[in-house]
């Protein structure tokens, strides 16, 4: 793997370690970070070996505790759309629409951006000790990196005009009561945890089908897309597979199916 500046990446069993290691800067998000991001994801899209990503923090502190403010400084109005722009093409939703799971281990600090990107991640694990909250109204600001878009999608609209509109830092635990988080464990248990949902995914389905699925779910959200219409079309392209066929005969015969991936 390459070596980053900001991140630490680690390939094993088909899983791919993305830590941000900024931890005197509680792994706050600059520019370089978000290339940095942009190009292991790129990457990870394209290696059929990768079949899930599970992305943390370093420390126990912050997962990520927002934006680097400090580049913000500056900003005119054409470069912060610019920002926005870059950010929510090259990262955010080139995560939320990868080819394979992504799970947020959020350890700490979800805040600003750090939360948006937990959000565009497909599954968030917190560990007990996790705050998450979109404060940048305190800043005069409003989310930019999608956070006014996925979060009504996973609280609800209601909710989310709540938590932007306030600023408020939440709990993990009321994170996981409003459909935030899909789990809370202890701090000691979260690279566990994700593991475990990661073996499950890798060791039990087919890596076709999982795209064909991400697909699917992601296209309800799309404005410009057909849900219904992208499930038909991708429950009738997973029956061109190999996969699909040894899923099928496996069943029948009550035996576990060998996936190849295609």
């Amino acid at each position: 793997m390459p070596i980053y500046k900001n991140i630490h990446t680690e390939f094993k069993n088909h899983i791919l370690y993305v830590t941000i290691t900024r931890e005197d800067k509680l792994n706050a998000l600059n520019t370089h970070t978000l290339q940095e991001l942009h190009q292991i994801f790129d990457e990870a899209n394209q290696d059929s070996e990768i079949k899930v990503v599970i992305i943390t923090g370093s420390g126990t502190k912050a997962f990520v505790a927002g934006a680097d403010i400090v580049e913000l400084v500056n900003l005119t109005q054409e470069d912060a759309v610019s920002l926005s722009k870059t950010g929510q093409n090259q990262v955010f939703d080139l995560i939320e629409k990868l080819s394979k799971p992504v799970i947020a281990a959020i350890n700490g600090f979800a805040l600003g951006g750090g939360l948006e990107l937990a959000m565009a991640c497909h599954i968030r694990v917190a560990s007990q000790n996790a705050q998450m909250g979109l404060p940048e109204v305190f800043l005069g600001l409003i989310p930019g990196y999608g956070g006014t878009q996925r979060l009504p999608i996973l609280v609800g609209k209601g909710k989310a005009i709540e938590l932007i509109c306030t600023g408020d830092m939440i709990t993990a635990q009321e994170a996981q009561k409003i459909g935030l988080v899909n789990h809370v464990v202890a701090i000691d248990d979260l690279l566990k945890t994700c593991e475990n949902i990661a073996y499950k995914i890798i060791n039990q389905t087919a890596p076709f089908a999982i795209k064909q699925a991400l697909l699917a779910i992601n296209a309800a959200f799309d404005k410009h897309k057909n849900g219904f219409e992208q499930e038909m079309n991708s429950f009738g392209l997973c029956f061109t597979t190999e996969d699909c066929k040894e899923g099928i005969e496996a069943f029948l015969q009550k035996r576990k199916a060998n996936f190849k991936g295609y």
